[in-house]
């Protein structure tokens, strides 16, 4: 199996290649710059690796949420790539990829969503290792984070480094935090094996983001 995974939803941009049991990956965090940048890492992956587009199994990537530019730039060079290459997509959530960082049996992930908003959502352990949504995800005030009834577990996530609130107001459920995660492609290239194993690949038109907030450029009322 051979999986291209890419990440530009936050600002750490990164890219990944999986070929069985070998990995490659590039990370870097910039505030900007992220299209010439995942351009670069994936020449580079394949260049190093000696492999072609079109032997990829498939091209996964970070479909948010995220920030609005970045998660269309990944979608968006997964499109071109996947056409060119005749490959399919695999689209993964940026907070369940966070999530596969944490040593942990359940997370909270909280990336900051700018606004003074966090995107969040509650995931779970699974018997194969792979983290698992039991919440759907969304975006609110950080005071409007609420975790399942006698659930505990971690919080990760960069949104409780930009609202020390959400520690205090969840201290009780959150055993303990880990507030610099960002996604990573590697991360996605390995939820992504999963979703190609049980046949949920599709079409590269099919690639596009997922936004959470989908009137951040609509005026608010006074």
């Amino acid at each position: 199996m051979k999986i291209l995974a890419l990440d530009t939803a936050t600002e750490n941009c990164s890219a990944a290649l999986l070929i069985d049991e070998q990995a490659w990956h590039r990370e870097v965090e910039a505030e900007r710059g992220h299209a010439e940048l995942i351009l670069t890492m994936i020449d580079e992956l394949l260049r190093e690796s000696g492999t072609k587009l079109p032997d990829l199994t498939a091209i996964a990537f970070g479909r948010g949420p995220g920030s609005f530019t970045g998660v269309r730039l990944a979608a968006s060079v997964t499109q071109g790539l996947a056409f060119g290459a005749g490959v399919p997509v695999v689209p993964v959530s940026d907070l369940r990829a966070v999530a596969q960082r944490v040593a942990s049996q359940h997370v909270l992930v909280c990336n900051d969503a700018r606004m003074q908003e966090v995107y969040w959502g509650c995931f779970e352990r699974m018997p194969d290792g792979l983290m698992s949504p039991i919440t759907p995800e969304r975006v609110s005030k950080p005071a409007d984070v609420q975790l399942p009834e006698a659930w505990r577990g971690s919080g990760a996530g960069r949104g409780f480094a930009a609202y020390t609130m959400l520690r205090e107001r969840l201290a009780d459920q959150l055993t303990n935090i880990e507030p610099t995660l960002l996604p990573r492609a590697c991360d996605i290239a390995r939820l992504a094996i999963a979703e190609v194993h049980a046949g949920r690949m599709q079409a590269p038109e099919t690639a596009v983001p997922t936004y959470i907030r989908n009137d951040v450029a609509k005026p608010k009322a006074p």
